[in-house]
């Protein structure tokens, strides 16, 4: 199970790589290489994610529970 302290420990991780990437870019070229440090989309892709899952934590540490909404389409067949 994941805890509040480390959902919130993996998005300080992933924001602060966003913020190094956006200041250095996400690539650079020596001659005929190219060394890409970071994927801008996937990090903020996790960004999201842990995001979301801080606020999975908080909710269950306040003792309320987490409602998802479900929606369907009855068919007649």
């Amino acid at each position: 199970m994941i805890t509040l302290e480390k959902a919130q420990q993996h998005l300080d991780s992933w924001l602060d790589a966003e913020l190094k990437v956006s200041k250095k870019g996400q690539s650079y070229s020596l001659g005929s290489r190219t060394l890409t440090y970071a994927n801008l989309s996937e990090i903020r892709k996790q960004i999201d994610y842990w995001s979301s899952k801080v606020a999975v934590c908080k909710i269950e540490e306040s003792g309320k529970t987490v409602r998802r909404a479900k929606r369907f389409v009855p068919r007649d067949l």
